[in-house]
């Protein structure tokens, strides 16, 4: 592996924030997805922990994971079609409702697993419980994918798991502390990326068609495929086309459309205090899969890498790889 977490130094730990109830996350992910928030939402969520912790906590935080227990969308649920809950608001000046922006929410329950790096001085039990407690504290005040962290229902307050901060086993200890891990995130689905299926995927589609691209694999895989197909007996069936597991669509990331423009230069732009580039998303596919099967950390943990000469690429990234074919299609 070839990334921050791959030559693992001391003092290496896992937080596991187990049950975290969300309200109103945001549902629309991208220009061309819905449902789960954006693996983005999460590391920005990280990234932003670490900076309300302060560089005096004694924490580092380099990746993520996400298992998620409990998915409600607020939808319409008649028929095929589905609609967004959308807000009225009061009427402007002119007596007339403003424009309404489409906005899709979502109320989660989660389970959220960090890879982080302990200072010396909070290496003991005691420090890396109090250290935990702290970091549910601090989260329960900042937002998490546009939603607003709930705290624990009254009948749930004794039996509601509490966060922990353990030290990275290593060697023989690996497989107990990733069984109590597993433990911990059951039941739920853990989001995992599958660009190897893109990839195979696209080179399946050029043997037919040589035209083919990224994008007709990505839309190929991202949709139940219904063919028919003749029989020997001369009749035409119905077929549908097997999918590889509970794969999903999802954005991954951002590349840049234009340079790197100087501060304040764009009119328009939120932060004037900070360079802009316009940007566009990535796309790739994910995969849900029982935590059960995950066999190490990483395969469940997310981090990112920019890419370019220039660093145009900011990229999330999973190093899950699946140990038999056959297991991946059943997960």
């Amino acid at each position: 592996m070839n990334h921050m977490i791959a030559d693992k130094p001391e003092h290496w730990a896992v937080l596991v924030l187990p049950r975290l109830r969300v309200q109103n996350a945001n549902a629309i992910s991208s220009p061309m997805t819905w449902g789960f928030p954006a693996m983005t939402a999460f590391l920005g969520l990280m990234t932003g922990l670490e900076r309300r912790l302060g560089s005096g906590c004694g924490i580092c935080f380099k990746a993520v994971g996400v298992v998620c227990h409990d998915f409600e969308a607020q939808i319409t649920t008649e028929g095929f079609t589905r609609a967004f809950h959308l807000t009225r608001n009061p009427v402007g000046v002119d007596g007339k409702p403003p424009g309404i922006v489409e906005e899709g929410r979502v109320h989660l329950e989660l389970t959220l697993v960090f890879s982080v790096q302990l200072a010396s001085d909070r290496l003991g039990e005691a420090e890396r419980q109090t250290l935990a407690n702290r970091v549910a504290h601090e989260l329960a005040g900042i937002r998490l994918a546009g939603g607003s962290v709930m705290p624990p229902l009254p009948n749930d307050c004794k039996r509601r798991p509490k966060p922990f901060l353990e030290l990275e086993a290593e060697g023989d200890e690996t497989q107990p502390q990733m069984r109590k891990l597993v433990r911990a995130c059951l039941p739920g689905f853990a989001l995992v990326s599958r660009d190897d299926l893109l990839a195979q995927h696209l080179a399946d589609m050029k043997t037919v068609n040589p035209q083919a691209n990224a994008l007709d694999a990505w839309l190929d895989l991202s949709r139940r495929n219904h063919r028919a197909v003749q029989s020997e007996g001369g009749d035409v069936v119905w077929q549908t086309d097997k999918r590889p597991g509970w794969t999903v669509p999802i954005p991954v990331g951002y590349t840049a459309l234009s340079e790197l423009h100087a501060r304040g230069t764009v009119t328009g732009a939120r932060d004037t205090k900070t360079p802009f580039r316009f940007v566009e998303t990535i796309w790739s596919m994910g995969q849900w899969i029982s935590p059960h099967r995950l066999k190490r950390l990483d395969d469940l943990l997310w981090y990112a890498r920019t890419e370019g000469e220039s660093q145009t690429t900011y990229r999330c990234c999973n190093d899950y790889a699946p140990s038999d074919p056959a297991q991946a299609a059943t997960a």
